[in-house]
């Protein structure tokens, strides 16, 4: 019996996604389990496996990359051996290789190369066309060394990297991202990139401005609409509430300098120095413990509670291509210096356009953090279907009043109040926006209140971590 090929869906939301690539070839042996396409779903690339065993067919119009897809369209068949292959509409593909012509009217293009799964990986990591390549390996099977060369050079000289997003986006633009400068790490071509070029050649071709300008239209990519979706979708779907508060961070900031002043003069690679975030997400974890209603959702007619080994809290990273939330799994069970590398591990898998589907599944709560640009409280949307997400505001140095209570004077019988005095404290606001229709507004006042008395004694709460 002939099994279907479809498009999966990947996400609460998704509706369609982009095919990346073919992993295997039409006619190919497969396996259950083996991964057999690559699709770009909301926000994530993923390999797609096989569900069943058989013979691959692809049929010659089947999906090229860069095509968007419906959720269960059909793009080809697993066959039995001995079965008859389903009708399919066009000539098969020609198995003749001849090297940048087209014969028999079908371009060697569509033929990929053989080359394993992680091998293919590493290429499209590297920006690399397989069939630009020459195999070293039985039948001319791409080999990873002929990806990454002996020497250490992550690519082929001349050869710049590229994201596959970029590389989609130049071909819809026109651009031939080879000759782009790239401004991502280690000179990695972005969207961004092929964009502003995109502007630059308009400009030169036709006189106009860069196509990101005031008063211009600009394309709405597919992260963007995703991002507005889900949004959407949060705020149609949850009744959210703000709850804000004020914690004084002063022993947050000695204790993150204590760490700094341990890093210095050890070796860079060697000693990781705790965000403030960092330490904000592990106290958040334990505090969930005691509030466990937090980090729930709706499950149809039911509530789930995650159990402690299932604490997994996103982070919301600001990239060039939009908001992204990775999620950091078992944060309880985690010790700080081991949230702080996952966190950094994420953060550049975020930025880098290489974070998977599985990297942002799984959360349970999130937090966003808006310090950096100076902002002190705001109004988080939830991450839907999470129960809560926590904004961190800008810590600011503010003369507290200290002192403030009661003493009777013996002398008149009247209560006076004690001498104030006015100190310098590091304060920060709190935001929670939490699910009114989940979550009461005492349950979370009361997850807010421990949460704010962590983090101004972080050195107890990790210490009895």
């Amino acid at each position: 019996m002939a099994h279907e090929i479809v498009i999966p869906r990947l996400g609460w939301s998704m509706e369609e996604g982009t095919f990346v690539n073919w992993l295997k070839k039409d006619g190919d042996s497969i396996r259950r389990g083996d991964p057999i396409f690559e699709l770009e779903g909301e926000k994530a690339s993923q390999e797609i496996e096989s569900v069943d065993e058989g013979i691959l067919r692809i049929p010659p119009d089947g999906p090229k990359p860069g095509t968007v897809l419906k959720v269960g369209a059909v793009i080809g068949h697993i066959v039995g051996p001995n079965e008859t292959v389903l009708p399919i509409s066009g000539p098969k593909p020609t198995s003749v290789e001849v090297k940048g012509l087209v014969a028999s009217g079908v371009s060697v293009s569509t033929l990929p190369p053989a080359a394993s799964p992680s091998v293919r990986r590493m290429a499209r990591e590297a920006g690399i066309p397989l069939n630009q390549l020459e195999g070293t390996g039985p039948g001319g099977r791409i080999m990873s060394t002929d990806v990454r060369p002996p020497s250490g050079n992550e690519v082929r000289r001349n050869q710049p990297i590229s994201s596959p997003r970029a590389r989609r986006v130049a071909q819809e633009l026109g651009i031939d991202w080879t000759r782009l400068t790239g401004t991502g790490s280690n000179g990695r071509i972005r969207e961004q990139d092929v964009r502003a070029a995109a502007g630059r050649h308009s400009s030169t071709k036709s006189g106009s401005a860069p196509a990101v300008t005031s008063g211009s239209r600009i394309p709405v990519s597919s992260r963007r609409r995703v991002i507005a979706q889900r949004m959407l979708a949060s705020h149609h779907q949850i009744p959210p509430v703000t709850l804000t508060i004020t914690a004084d961070v002063t022993n947050l900031v000695n204790l993150r300098n204590q760490f700094k002043s341990l890093a210095q003069g050890q070796p860079s690679d060697s000693t990781i120095v705790p965000s403030y975030q960092d330490i904000v997400t592990k106290l958040v974890a334990e505090v969930l413990k005691k509030h466990p209603m937090l980090s729930s959702h709706w499950d149809n007619d039911s509530i789930v509670v995650p159990g402690i080994s299932e604490l997994n809290i996103g982070m919301a990273v600001d990239t060039d291509e939009g908001l992204v939330v990775p999620v950091i799994r078992n944060v309880a069970g985690l010790s700080l210096s081991q949230v702080s590398a996952e966190s950094i591990r994420l953060i550049d898998r975020a930025r880098s356009g290489r974070l998977t589907a599985s990297d942002m599944q799984g959360g349970v709560f999130t937090i966003t953090n808006l310090g950096s640009f100076g902002i002190e409280a705001f109004t988080p949307i939830i991450n839907y279907p999470e129960a809560a997400i926590l904004g961190l505001g800008a810590i600011r140095r503010e003369p507290v009043v200290s002192g403030n209570h009661q003493l009777e004077d013996r002398a008149s019988g009247s209560d006076v109040r004690n001498s104030d005095q006015i100190v310098i404290r590091d304060r920060m606001t709190l935001s929670l926006t939490f699910d009114h229709g989940l979550l009461d507004g005492a349950t979370s006042a009361k997850f807010l209140q421990d949460l704010t008395n962590a983090i101004a004694n972080p050195s107890a709460w990790l210490l009895i971590i």
